[in-house]
């Protein structure tokens, strides 16, 4: 049952990585596919938490920071759109002149 549970969680990751490496066009494609990820590891570390039998406690840590992840991603999605309009990563120029 854990071989299977593990194959499921290693598929979702390697999906996940994929989909970030293949979806670079939009910045909430990006953010979607990266809280796949962070969702994946989430079940990777319960089923090790369970196997081993310890107390899930770091699983609300990782919770914590994986929120904290998402809202701040969500954040400069919005102010990525309210100066250039859009989201795609071609119209955003990281060294621009002041």
């Amino acid at each position: 049952m854990v071989e299977l549970n593990l194959f499921v969680i290693t598929l979702m990751f390697v999906s996940g990585c994929l989909s970030y490496t293949l979806k670079r066009k939009h910045l909430l494609s990006m953010l979607l596919s990266l809280e796949f990820l962070v969702l994946s590891l989430f079940f990777l570390l319960i089923i090790y938490l369970m196997y081993y039998k310890f107390e899930f406690f770091f699983s609300m840590i990782f919770l914590t920071f994986s929120v904290c992840e998402g809202a701040l991603g969500l954040s400069i999605l919005v102010s990525m759109v309210r100066t250039h309009g859009n989201d795609y990563f071609q119209s955003f120029n990281v060294l621009q002149q002041c």
